[in-house]
């Protein structure tokens, strides 16, 4: 299953250190499980979105399995691929960007014919192949036909999708150099937030996580002293504070961390099954198990 991970720092920009797989002891084994590509997506002092991204399994990487990802920035979007929809290729690689926005999403789409006729000209922002491109797309035309509000276009797109196409999960985050906005619709798969006070429950620590599959790992010396508010695909360390989203809740993050939510009641009229889709689509949908705990880079936290 595809991983998401976002963070916000609020008003300052913060260095934090990222692994997209998280150790080279366990590359081989965890690419394989999520072989298509992984990204990473921060904003430069001017809000020029900034993406990092691979099509390559890590497994092939060398160096991937070397380094580290040391960056700067108020907003993260990190996401690791497992493909459901367009070949293993550049263009098809999460985040993706539009009008100064990043985007990761996590689910399966069909339809895709009658999704691109809605698109019209904002097909044009569309280079690659995949489901969430074009669903991104269509949140992008809802933000520009609703004047600029990014939640109200979200909630447009997303009604649309549930209304008129097959759908497995539109789980996503979406943000721009201050906000962050991460949606889980429906149930299908779980989307966590942690609002993290400063210095995590200790009040004096810096944050060093991972997901539990050895997916996405994070360090940041900052927030041993600085709040953030951070999403993920599960839960990444022991905090109590852990809060998984429900099912049709749109979560905005501005850019002082306050945070807010609107709920999209209306089920899906055609929810997919594993059973609903193709091998390969099924298989990217389905749970990793979770890596030896041995796996763990040896590096120090960073800035």
């Amino acid at each position: 299953m595809c991983r998401l991970f976002g963070m916000s720092g609020g008003q300052r920009r913060m260095h934090a250190t990222f692994w997209l797989l998280e150790a080279s002891d366990s590359l081989a084994a965890q690419s394989r499980r999520n072989p298509d590509g992984y990204g990473l997506a921060t904003f430069a002092e001017d809000g020029t979105p900034e993406i990092k991204k691979r099509p390559a399994a890590a497994y092939d990487d060398e160096e991937f399995a070397r380094e580290a990802k040391q960056e700067e920035s108020r907003t993260f979007v990190a996401h690791v691929r497992y493909a459901s929809t367009g070949k293993v290729a550049m263009e098809n690689t999460h985040p993706f960007e539009q009008k100064g926005r990043v985007f990761a999403h996590n689910g399966v789409i069909g339809g895709l014919d009658s999704l691109d006729a809605r698109l019209g000209d904002y097909a044009s922002l569309v280079h690659g192949e995949t489901d969430s491109e074009r669903f991104f797309a269509l949140i992008t035309k809802g933000i520009d036909d609703s004047g600029g509000d990014v939640g109200e276009g979200i909630v447009t797109a997303v009604r649309w999708v549930a209304r008129e196409l097959p759908l497995y999960s539109l789980n996503f985050i979406l943000a721009d150099e201050s906000d962050l906005w991460a949606l889980r619709y429906p149930e299908t798969h779980g989307l966590l937030m942690l609002e993290r006070a400063p210095g995590g429950p200790t009040g004096v620590r810096h944050l060093d996580a991972a997901s539990r599959a050895g997916t996405v790992r994070v360090r940041s010396a900052a927030l041993a002293s600085r709040p953030s508010v951070i999403f993920a695909t599960e839960q990444m360390d022991e905090e109590a504070g852990w809060q998984p989203l429900a099912s049709g809740q749109l979560v905005h993050v501005d850019s002082d961390l306050k945070c807010s939510s609107v709920k999209i009641d209306e089920p899906p009229a055609h929810l997919l099954t594993l059973a609903d889709l193709e091998p390969h689509a099924a298989a990217s949908q389905q749970e990793p198990e979770p890596l030896s705990s041995k796996a763990a880079p040896n590096a120090s936290p960073s800035r």
